[in-house]
């Protein structure tokens, strides 16, 4: 039985993209960083965690070695294992973005060559002509925000007015995404949806990847929180993915978490919905059980990035790792002769870098399942590698971008 298990880690991120100055990330290295803080003991948080950063399972698929080959520096308080299995090394990336859908979609062997469109970072990010546009087609008294801002701050900052008002709180980031937060029951969550449908349709002339629904919950500043039911709606990818080819062959590509909406679900078998990365974890497990031969099992643990990076939280992200790497073996005993399971990345999101958003960075990739010897695959030159290699490993047609490590 040949089936693929494709585990993004988002933002997970080993420092050493050539072109990080370009992108003002020079020097940034998400897994370094948490390494060096945890060995410092700036990473202990009572309750939480303490100490060197614990990531025994990861290493042993040769994650020490990655992190090497990718920025030159072998991570601080990390012990060595003692074998190393499967494959391991890194990739650049080449999409024009440091964006989700750009590193997914290069994943999948479709890099994102062209440019996306981006909002003004001086001033109001939205022109008066667009938001006319939005509140004229959504029905809207008005929005709050039009700003670059941090999804909870903006919350705890203009929720209690969004209340008030009814006016949804609307604002954007460094990538190439307009967001719209709303509250689950006072403006309603359908309408929260429906209002990101139209918005879409408005920006699509302007080139922007995709528009966020950011529902959240409470009462007060001191009260609010982001629910699990955020939507992207994601504009659809430049060429046929991975997921493409694997449908047109009848095979099940089974998308957990926001894989979906990140493919604007064009490739996709199935959607399962989970919320936090154990909830996914669980979900994943699950699929394995369901799919078949030549089946691909597909996730992306979000927490990494929407939790802890974006919100420069070390100690969590340093948590949320260790708690992911534990639950490896259970992956492991799941899989079955023929199979094989590749962790990757879609970009950096140092948490110790200035601002919140993503950092251009390499990604990791391990690959192990029962019979992959270990294997350094170096840097690889795409993302798009990734895509490939499970193309020829489900015994599918190549695409155009990529090549084949296995």
């Amino acid at each position: 039985m040949a089936r693929a298990f494709l585990l993004v880690l988002d933002s997970f991120g080993v420092g050493g993209a050539p072109d990080a100055e370009h992108y003002g990330d020079l020097g940034s290295n998400t897994l370094g960083h948490i390494a060096e803080f945890c060995a410092a003991g700036a990473a202990d948080r009572a309750g939480l965690r303490s100490g060197p950063l614990k990531l025994p399972n990861m290493s042993a698929l040769g994650l020490l070695e990655i992190a090497t080959l990718a920025s030159g520096t072998r991570p601080a308080g990390m012990p060595p294992p003692e074998h190393i299995f499967g494959l391991h090394g890194c990739a650049n990336e080449v999409s024009k973005g440091k964006d989700t859908p750009s590193g997914h979609w290069e994943i999948a062997g479709t890099p994102v060559r062209f440019e996306w469109g981006y909002f003004p970072t001086e001033g109001e990010a939205f022109s008066p002509e667009l938001v006319d546009a939005i509140c004229e087609k959504g029905n809207l008294p008005g929005i709050l925000g039009n700003c670059h801002a941090s999804g909870t701050d903006i919350i705890a900052r203009l929720g209690e007015e969004h209340i008030r008002t009814g006016k949804p709180i609307c604002y954007t980031s460094s990538d190439s995404v307009f967001q719209i937060a709303a509250h689950e029951m006072h403006f309603g969550l359908e309408r929260l949806v429906a209002l990101c449908e139209i918005v879409r349709k408005i920006l699509d002339p302007l080139n922007i990847g995709r528009v966020i629904a950011r529902p959240f919950i409470g009462e007060s500043a001191a009260t609010f929180a982001r629910t699990g039911n955020r939507r992207d709606f994601s504009v659809l990818p430049p060429e046929p993915t991975l997921l493409d080819r694997l449908v047109e062959r009848d095979r099940k590509v089974l998308a957990i978490g926001k894989i979906g909406d990140i493919y604007a679900h064009q490739g996709v078998s199935r959607v399962i919905k989970a919320n936090g990365n154990d909830a996914l974890m669980e979900a994943t497990l699950e699929a394995m059980d369901e799919a078949l031969n030549g089946d691909l099992v597909f996730t992306n643990f979000v927490d990494f990035d929407m939790n802890y990076g974006h919100r420069r939280d070390v100690a969590g992200y340093a948590a949320a790792l260790e708690a992911f790497d534990q639950r490896l073996p259970e992956i492991h005993r799941k899989m079955q002769p023929g199979d094989v399971t590749i962790l990757t990345a879609d970009h950096g999101c140092d948490p110790t870098w200035r601002g919140t958003d993503h950092t251009r960075e390499r990604v990791p990739i391990m690959a192990f399942g029962p019979g992959f010897r270990e294997r350094n695959i170096g840097i690889r030159s795409s993302y798009a590698d990734i895509g490939e290699s499970i193309a020829a490993h489900l015994s599918i047609p190549s695409g155009r971008h990529g090549r084949s490590f296995m």
